[in-house]
């Protein structure tokens, strides 16, 4: 049986222009997560990430804080399980989030430009709270499924996707000859596993919405594959960002 650890990256950059970024927290909450798990000695067999750039870079600061920590501490050598330099050995496109600019722009055509949205939050009190409930009404709208045609990419292509993302990793599983009982971790985006999950339990999309807004920042969603079954063992797990105190539990 394999575990597939279904981590959502770091803080990244919300509100900002580019929010494909990690902020300086989000970096710390994924160096967090490696050092846990070399201290609780963890073994991860391999990794992989979306090709966003707030995934791979979680990657990146998960495996040097884990492997920093597994040298020093008495444990056998690990094996190389990221390498950074090669990026097709470790990146599955799959993983990636929704457009999320295309459901907010698609939810009110006078949010096509920058300008336009800056704008709208400039007459708040607090931009950043009223930049939450435009981007939470867009996604009730492209969850409901009433639009479909409206966007890029649907809620159901997405989640189709995310379950293609899933037997993605089974081939992988397969195609280094892991053992039945390795770990694999993937740093991926919380829509991903809120689809996954919804899936497994049997939900639909407006399960998947609610479980991607209570999604931390690094937290960890568990699950096992068995022949051709897959399992959910645990969600949203995020206990090794209380190392220093909560101030480093996070949603964005």
């Amino acid at each position: 049986m394999t575990t597939i650890l279904l981590a959502r990256h770091g803080q990244a950059s919300f509100g900002q222009e580019n929010y494909d970024q990690l902020s300086e927290l989000g970096s710390i909450q994924a160096q967090m997560l490696g050092q846990h798990y070399a201290t609780t000695q963890r073994r991860i067999d391999a990794i992989f990430s979306g090709s966003l750039v707030r995934q791979q870079d979680s990657a990146r600061h998960f495996w040097e804080s884990y492997q920093s920590s597994m040298d020093n501490s008495n444990e056998a050598p690990i094996l190389a399980a990221l390498d950074i330099n090669e990026p097709d050995s470790y990146i599955i496109p799959q993983f990636n989030e929704f457009n999320h600019k295309d459901v907010l722009v698609k939810s009110n055509p006078a949010f096509a430009s920058k300008a336009a949205i800056a704008i709208e939050l400039a007459k708040a009190d607090v931009p950043a709270t009223r930049l939450a409930e435009l981007f939470d009404r867009a996604m009730q709208r492209w969850h409901a499924g009433d639009d479909d045609h409206d966007y890029l990419e649907s809620w159901s292509q997405f989640s189709s996707r995310a379950q293609q993302a899933v037997e993605q990793i089974r081939m992988q599983v397969a195609s280094l000859s892991l053992d039945h009982h390795s770990t694999v971790l993937v740093f991926t985006s919380g829509g991903v596993i809120a689809a996954i999950t919804a899936q497994l339990l049997q939900q639909g999309s407006q399960t998947a919405y609610q479980l991607n807004k209570s999604l931390v920042n690094t937290g960890v969603t568990s699950i096992t594959l068995k022949d051709q079954s897959t399992r959910l063992m645990s969600l949203n797990e995020y206990s090794h960002l209380f190392a220093d105190g909560k101030r480093f539990v996070t949603w964005r």
